[in-house]
């Protein structure tokens, strides 16, 4: 397969590490994004070079616009327009609603939600010009059905699924499609110290999710193999909606 470059943001751990894991392994060019992770992403590229693959590293706050414009231009003047692009960070600071601080909130949307614009803006005009390429964003269940305590994190997701599927009607023209993946629980830093126990109650397979699981998901949404699908969220959760 021809080299082809593909952009993960979050790449440093959790669901990030696995679909950069999964991208290089699939003979994709890799760049691995990551904001304050620094040693976690540089030994995921160690890790995907050790194994043959490409990959290398990019750092911005994607709730920094003026950061992700001038650092996503430099990429495209090294590499081009990337043909994918996985938009996968974000935070959470979980509280009811009643106890959430103004900067819980700010801060919750203006990474997960605004992050959407802040790195596709960038970007998609490049790839408009190559008439190809791939965008998949990273949403949760959260964003389809609300969890409580995540008032916050559930209208940034649910947010990033209508930003994906109007986007999507705006590049299908141009073969880039533009899907979603709604990930449930899956076993990373951000749900270990959930009480799983009783989680898995709600969860028809009864068990939580593996990063590899959602990985996989991605991983085909990035391939030729899925050239007619678009504005679709497909939800990795085990059976839980």
């Amino acid at each position: 397969m021809e080299k082809k470059t593909v952009l993960v943001t979050g790449a440093g751990r959790g669901i990030g590490r696995a679909i950069a894991l999964s991208a290089a392994e699939a003979g994709y060019n890799v760049i691995a994004h990551y904001n304050k992770s620094g040693r976690q992403a540089e030994k995921l590229v160690e890790d995907i070079r050790s194994g043959g693959g490409m990959a290398e590293l990019i750092q911005f706050d994607i709730a920094d616009r003026e950061d992700c414009r001038i650092k996503l231009g430099n990429m495209i003047a090294v590499h081009g327009a990337p043909w994918g692009v996985v938009c996968n960070a974000g935070i959470c600071h979980d509280n009811t609603f009643v106890a959430l601080s103004y900067d819980d909130w700010d801060s919750v949307i203006n990474t997960n939600l605004n992050g959407f614009f802040n790195v596709l803006n960038p970007l998609v005009m490049a790839m408009c010009r190559k008439k190809q390429g791939r965008i998949v964003t990273v949403a949760s269940v959260s964003g389809l059905i609300g969890n409580r305590g995540q008032v916050n994190y559930s209208a940034s997701k649910a947010g990033i699924i209508g930003a994906t599927k109007a986007l999507a009607t705006e590049l299908a023209s141009r073969s880039i499609t533009v899907n979603c993946v709604a990930p449930g629980v899956i076993d990373t830093d951000m749900t270990r110290e959930l009480p799983v126990e009783r989680i898995v109650d709600i969860i028809p397979m009864r068990r939580v999710g593996k990063p590899e699981e959602v990985a996989a998901a991605v991983l085909f949404l990035l391939s030729d193999n899925s050239s007619y699908i678009t504005r679709q969220v497909i939800s990795v959760n085990g059976g839980m909606i």
